[in-house]
């Protein structure tokens, strides 16, 4: 079983229902949650005319491979309403694979760790209050030694 980090964001709708939603549709697919954070509500990213953000994260414990997670996240996202519509555009849900244990993925669909979770405040919050001593595994710093840089 791995240890895998979760940001979930929304935009859009009943953002809190829509994150604590997300949590449960993983716990009902098999999922085990061992950690989540709080909820934060944050400014846009990317694209600032939008309303904001709602994010957490979570711990999850699972049996299955990064690819088979990302599916997962996918078809959780489309099931929960998420449309496509722009690049940082608003969304009602959103799932990212930020930690998947210690490994690096550079595949051209999943990308671990998060690629930008180390500039992103709205990641690295509540990531730091679940698990702030977990090691970056290319930055090879803290998670909270991340957070504090960026405010910095």
């Amino acid at each position: 079983m791995a240890k895998v980090h979760i940001g979930i964001g929304s935009n859009i709708g009943d953002r809190h229902g829509n994150c604590l939603k997300a949590v449960a549709i993983l716990r009902e697919d098999g999922q085990t949650i061992l950690k989540r954070s709080s909820l934060y509500e944050t400014e846009p990213w990317g694209v600032e005319d939008q309303p904001r953000f709602i994010n957490m994260a979570i711990e999850i414990e699972t049996d299955l491979d990064p690819q088979e997670l990302l599916l997962l996240l996918k078809k959780t996202e489309k099931n929960m309403g998420r449309v496509y519509t722009s690049r940082w555009g608003p969304r009602s849900i959103d799932l990212d694979i930020l930690l998947y244990e210690d490994i690096v993925v550079t595949e051209e669909d999943v990308q671990i760790p998060h690629p930008r979770m180390h500039e992103r405040a709205f990641v690295l919050e509540p990531l730091a209050e679940i698990s702030p001593g977990k090691i970056h595994p290319v930055l090879l710093k803290r998670i909270d030694e991340l957070l504090h840089l960026l405010r910095s």
